[in-house]
């Protein structure tokens, strides 16, 4: 059954990005190693500080955008409820330097990114 992740990064600022994905560990490295250029390469969010899982789809996508539409003293709440030292939680899940991201999946990195793309414009 598949999974869908909704997660949250920050960088040294404290700045935060709610996302979504159906692989959260290929996602992560994206943000960490700047491969898709946007909002989270812009700024160096790439500390992955908070996230769920489900097996919907829909549900996923409606947190987001939940999660995006809250307050920044919500969403830092929801982080500090499940992690309290905003810890980087993909700390270990890479080698230091990785040739491809995990998954390898490149169809799925742009179907990521459009997605997102569409997201953003809603």
């Amino acid at each position: 059954m598949a999974q869908y992740y909704v997660y949250m990064l920050t960088n040294r600022s404290g700045t935060l990005y709610v996302g979504v994905t159906n692989n959260l560990k290929r996602r992560v490295y994206q943000h960490k190693h700047g491969v898709i250029k946007g909002f989270t390469s812009k700024y160096g969010i790439n500390r992955l500080v908070y996230y769920e899982s489900t097996t919907d789809v829909r549900s996923a996508i409606t947190r987001e955008k939940g999660i995006k539409g809250c307050r920044r003293s919500k969403k830092v709440a929801l982080i500090e409820s499940f992690n309290r030292n905003w810890k980087d939680l993909a700390t270990g899940w890479f080698r230091i330097t990785p040739t491809e991201p995990p998954g390898g999946d490149r169809a799925q990195d742009t179907r990521d990114k459009r997605r997102d793309s569409s997201l953003r414009s809603e």
